[in-house]
């Protein structure tokens, strides 16, 4: 008995069929299992950019306020003040402002970012010596 030539085509597409079935299904199946992975990361890599951004911010901030404690506020009248940063992590600082504030008997030196999620803002307060 002799097999018709499409009878036997179809014979041979079906594993096929199955076995293409059972690839888009894995491959289904690694989308959904890696997607919240891939997501995740990223969101840990900005959580990571605003720690270090923040304490970049802090560690300029801290300088500042100990050169102004140490006699920089006499420079300075009442009143508020926006101050140029120095220092070689100021690179690594996104941008946005440094304020001080004067008054009577207290000094306030504030860090905020331009942007929202660099880091947030810092403030340093002290009494004037």
């Amino acid at each position: 008995m002799v097999i018709p030539a499409a009878r036997l085509l179809r014979a041979r597409r079906r594993p096929a069929a199955m076995l293409m079935t059972e690839l888009l299904v894995a491959i289904a199946f690694l989308t959904i299992a890696v997607l919240p992975l891939a997501l995740s990361f990223a969101k840990e890599h900005q959580y990571l950019r605003n720690c270090y951004q923040h304490a970049v911010a802090m560690e300029l901030v801290d300088g500042e306020m100990e050169l102004l404690v140490a006699g920089e506020w006499q420079r300075y009248p009442d009143g508020r003040h926006t101050l140029i940063p120095t220092g070689s992590a100021i690179t690594n600082l996104p941008p946005g402002t440094l304020a001080l504030t004067v008054n009577a008997k207290h000094l306030r030196l504030e860090w905020q970012p331009a942007a929202r999620n660099q880091g947030g803002g810092v403030i340093r307060e002290a009494n004037r010596p």
